[in-house]
Protein backbone atom coordinates (compact mmCIF):
# COMPACT_ATOMS: atom_id res chain seq x y z
CA UNK A 1 0.00 0.00 0.00
CA UNK A 2 1.14 3.31 -0.77
CA UNK A 3 0.35 6.80 1.14
CA UNK A 4 1.15 10.24 0.61
CA UNK A 5 1.43 12.44 3.89
CA UNK A 6 0.65 15.93 3.32
CA UNK A 7 1.88 17.61 6.09
CA UNK A 8 3.80 20.95 6.53
CA UNK A 9 5.14 20.60 10.11
CA UNK A 10 8.51 18.91 9.82
CA UNK A 11 8.98 17.29 12.85
CA UNK A 12 5.46 15.69 12.34
CA UNK A 13 5.93 14.84 8.53
CA UNK A 14 8.91 12.85 9.41
CA UNK A 15 7.47 11.17 12.54
CA UNK A 16 4.55 9.80 10.83
CA UNK A 17 6.72 8.83 7.43
CA UNK A 18 8.90 6.88 10.25
CA UNK A 19 6.18 4.98 11.47
CA UNK A 20 3.76 4.17 8.66
CA UNK A 21 6.65 3.09 7.07
CA UNK A 22 7.52 0.63 9.98
CA UNK A 23 3.95 -0.53 9.70
CA UNK A 24 5.06 -2.02 6.21
CA UNK A 25 3.74 0.96 4.24
CA UNK A 26 5.39 2.97 1.30
CA UNK A 27 5.21 6.87 1.89
CA UNK A 28 5.69 9.75 -0.25
CA UNK A 29 5.43 13.31 1.41
CA UNK A 30 4.65 16.47 0.19
CA UNK A 31 5.23 20.11 2.66
CA UNK A 32 2.69 22.22 0.94
CA UNK A 33 -0.24 21.65 -0.24
CA UNK A 34 0.49 22.53 -3.73
CA UNK A 35 3.19 20.36 -4.32
CA UNK A 36 1.02 17.76 -2.65
CA UNK A 37 -1.79 17.85 -5.20
CA UNK A 38 0.81 18.16 -7.61
CA UNK A 39 1.73 14.41 -6.77
CA UNK A 40 -1.58 13.66 -6.03
CA UNK A 41 -2.49 13.97 -9.25
CA UNK A 42 0.77 12.33 -11.13
CA UNK A 43 0.80 9.36 -8.96
CA UNK A 44 -1.20 6.51 -7.43
CA UNK A 45 -1.86 6.32 -3.78
CA UNK A 46 -4.24 4.39 -1.71
CA UNK A 47 -4.67 7.19 0.68
CA UNK A 48 -4.08 9.97 1.72
CA UNK A 49 -3.03 11.82 4.97
CA UNK A 50 -3.85 15.43 4.76
CA UNK A 51 -3.43 18.35 7.23
CA UNK A 52 -5.82 21.46 7.27
CA UNK A 53 -3.47 24.37 7.75
CA UNK A 54 -1.20 24.34 4.14
CA UNK A 55 0.84 26.68 2.65
CA UNK A 56 0.02 27.00 -1.02
CA UNK A 57 -3.33 25.27 -0.53
CA UNK A 58 -5.30 25.11 2.40
CA UNK A 59 -6.52 21.04 2.85
CA UNK A 60 -9.90 22.29 1.98
CA UNK A 61 -8.47 23.18 -1.13
CA UNK A 62 -6.73 20.19 -2.00
CA UNK A 63 -9.56 18.06 -1.18
CA UNK A 64 -12.26 19.80 -2.56
CA UNK A 65 -9.76 20.06 -6.38
CA UNK A 66 -9.02 16.57 -6.33
CA UNK A 67 -12.72 15.53 -6.29
CA UNK A 68 -14.32 17.70 -8.36
CA UNK A 69 -11.81 18.99 -10.32
CA UNK A 70 -9.63 15.27 -11.25
CA UNK A 71 -12.86 13.27 -9.47
CA UNK A 72 -10.36 11.50 -7.53
CA UNK A 73 -11.72 9.09 -5.25
CA UNK A 74 -8.20 8.11 -3.18
CA UNK A 75 -9.42 7.96 0.46
CA UNK A 76 -8.38 10.65 2.37
CA UNK A 77 -8.28 11.30 6.08
CA UNK A 78 -7.80 15.03 7.44
CA UNK A 79 -5.24 16.39 10.25
CA UNK A 80 -6.27 18.84 11.92
CA UNK A 81 -6.52 21.05 15.71
CA UNK A 82 -9.84 22.50 14.97
CA UNK A 83 -12.25 20.79 16.28
CA UNK A 84 -15.17 22.58 16.07
CA UNK A 85 -18.58 20.52 14.24
CA UNK A 86 -18.34 23.20 11.85
CA UNK A 87 -14.69 22.29 11.10
CA UNK A 88 -15.42 18.81 10.75
CA UNK A 89 -18.07 18.85 8.91
CA UNK A 90 -16.61 21.15 6.00
CA UNK A 91 -13.82 18.87 5.77
CA UNK A 92 -16.74 16.00 4.93
CA UNK A 93 -18.02 18.53 2.54
CA UNK A 94 -14.32 19.19 1.08
CA UNK A 95 -13.98 15.33 0.20
CA UNK A 96 -12.23 13.41 3.49
CA UNK A 97 -13.19 10.22 4.36
CA UNK A 98 -12.50 10.38 8.08
CA UNK A 99 -10.83 13.62 10.19
CA UNK A 100 -8.32 13.36 12.82
CA UNK A 101 -8.11 15.83 15.36
CA UNK A 102 -4.41 17.13 16.56
CA UNK A 103 -2.71 15.60 18.71
CA UNK A 104 -3.34 12.37 18.03
CA UNK A 105 -1.98 9.09 19.04
CA UNK A 106 -0.06 7.34 15.95
CA UNK A 107 -1.88 4.11 16.68
CA UNK A 108 -5.25 5.77 16.38
CA UNK A 109 -4.25 6.95 12.98
CA UNK A 110 -3.11 3.57 11.92
CA UNK A 111 -5.98 2.25 12.93
CA UNK A 112 -8.58 4.76 10.91
CA UNK A 113 -5.68 4.48 8.15
CA UNK A 114 -6.61 0.34 8.23
CA UNK A 115 -10.42 1.10 8.51
CA UNK A 116 -10.55 3.82 5.86
CA UNK A 117 -8.06 1.19 3.39
CA UNK A 118 -11.06 -1.55 4.01
CA UNK A 119 -14.42 0.53 3.23
CA UNK A 120 -13.01 1.83 0.14
CA UNK A 121 -12.33 -1.66 -0.90
CA UNK A 122 -11.95 -1.99 -4.99
CA UNK A 123 -13.38 1.63 -5.20
CA UNK A 124 -9.96 3.27 -6.38
CA UNK A 125 -9.79 3.59 -10.45
CA UNK A 126 -6.58 2.05 -10.65
CA UNK A 127 -5.82 2.16 -14.82
CA UNK A 128 -5.35 5.27 -16.54
CA UNK A 129 -6.49 5.57 -20.30
CA UNK A 130 -6.01 8.41 -23.18
CA UNK A 131 -7.57 7.42 -26.67
CA UNK A 132 -6.05 3.91 -27.40
CA UNK A 133 -3.13 4.30 -24.64
CA UNK A 134 -3.71 2.40 -21.47
CA UNK A 135 -1.48 2.40 -17.72
CA UNK A 136 -2.67 -0.06 -15.23
CA UNK A 137 -1.07 1.16 -12.15
CA UNK A 138 -0.72 -1.41 -10.12
CA UNK A 139 0.92 -3.78 -12.75
CA UNK A 140 2.75 -0.87 -14.87
CA UNK A 141 1.57 -2.63 -17.79
CA UNK A 142 1.22 0.37 -20.44
CA UNK A 143 -0.94 -1.18 -23.77
CA UNK A 144 -2.11 0.89 -26.65
CA UNK A 145 -4.54 -0.51 -29.42
CA UNK A 146 -4.24 -3.80 -27.01
CA UNK A 147 0.06 -4.20 -28.34
CA UNK A 148 1.89 -4.12 -24.70
CA UNK A 149 4.46 -1.39 -25.05
CA UNK A 150 7.86 -1.50 -22.61
CA UNK A 151 8.72 1.83 -21.13
CA UNK A 152 11.51 2.28 -18.65
CA UNK A 153 10.97 3.86 -15.11
CA UNK A 154 11.60 7.22 -16.13
CA UNK A 155 9.74 7.33 -19.15
CA UNK A 156 7.12 6.01 -16.96
CA UNK A 157 6.84 8.31 -14.39
CA UNK A 158 6.61 10.89 -17.24
CA UNK A 159 4.21 9.10 -18.92
CA UNK A 160 1.71 8.72 -15.86
CA UNK A 161 1.82 12.41 -15.07
CA UNK A 162 0.73 13.36 -18.71
CA UNK A 163 -1.75 10.64 -18.43
CA UNK A 164 -3.32 12.22 -15.05
CA UNK A 165 -2.84 15.65 -16.02
CA UNK A 166 -4.52 15.12 -20.25
CA UNK A 167 -5.56 17.01 -22.11
CA UNK A 168 -3.97 19.56 -20.14
CA UNK A 169 -0.73 21.02 -20.61
CA UNK A 170 2.39 19.81 -18.24
CA UNK A 171 5.24 21.97 -18.22
CA UNK A 172 8.80 20.89 -18.39
CA UNK A 173 9.75 22.41 -14.75
CA UNK A 174 6.59 20.13 -13.50
CA UNK A 175 8.41 16.91 -15.19
CA UNK A 176 11.99 17.47 -14.25
CA UNK A 177 10.80 18.34 -10.45
CA UNK A 178 8.92 14.89 -10.54
CA UNK A 179 12.35 13.15 -12.17
CA UNK A 180 14.44 14.80 -10.28
CA UNK A 181 13.32 17.42 -7.06
CA UNK A 182 15.13 19.95 -7.03
CA UNK A 183 18.64 18.94 -8.70
CA UNK A 184 17.63 18.11 -12.37
CA UNK A 185 20.52 17.63 -14.89
CA UNK A 186 21.53 19.55 -17.84
CA UNK A 187 17.99 19.70 -20.21
CA UNK A 188 18.87 17.16 -22.87
CA UNK A 189 18.64 14.54 -20.11
CA UNK A 190 14.78 15.41 -20.43
CA UNK A 191 14.80 15.68 -24.01
CA UNK A 192 15.82 12.65 -24.52
CA UNK A 193 13.21 11.22 -22.18
CA UNK A 194 10.68 12.76 -24.13
CA UNK A 195 12.42 11.12 -27.31
CA UNK A 196 12.33 7.33 -25.88
CA UNK A 197 8.63 7.94 -24.65
CA UNK A 198 7.29 9.41 -28.57
CA UNK A 199 9.44 6.71 -29.83
CA UNK A 200 7.18 3.76 -27.54
CA UNK A 201 4.28 5.16 -27.54
CA UNK A 202 3.31 7.07 -31.06
CA UNK A 203 6.46 5.63 -33.69
CA UNK A 204 4.48 2.41 -34.07
CA UNK A 205 1.52 3.64 -34.66
CA UNK A 206 -0.73 6.33 -37.27
CA UNK A 207 -1.80 9.11 -34.71
CA UNK A 208 0.51 10.97 -32.60
CA UNK A 209 -0.59 11.22 -28.45
CA UNK A 210 2.59 13.11 -27.14
CA UNK A 211 2.35 16.49 -28.28
CA UNK A 212 5.57 19.30 -27.86
CA UNK A 213 4.06 23.34 -26.88
CA UNK A 214 7.32 24.45 -27.67
CA UNK A 215 9.00 26.83 -24.76
CA UNK A 216 6.22 25.49 -22.35
CA UNK A 217 5.87 21.56 -22.33
CA UNK A 218 4.16 18.79 -23.12
CA UNK A 219 0.51 16.93 -23.46
CA UNK A 220 -1.12 13.63 -24.03
CA UNK A 221 -4.27 13.78 -26.02
CA UNK A 222 -5.90 12.80 -29.44
CA UNK A 223 -6.82 16.29 -30.20
CA UNK A 224 -4.38 19.58 -30.28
Amino acid sequence: MKLLVIEDNPDIRANLIDYLELRGYRVDAAHSGTLGLELATSQSFDLIVLDLMLPGLSGYQVASKLRDEWQSTTPIIMLTARDALEDRLHGFDSGADDYLIKPFALEELAARIEVVLKRAGGSIARQLQVADLTLDLDTRVVTRAGQPIHIKNAELTILTLLMRKSPHMVSRQTIEEHLWGDDPPDSDSLRTHIHNLRNAIDKPFRRPLLHTLRGQGYRLTEEI
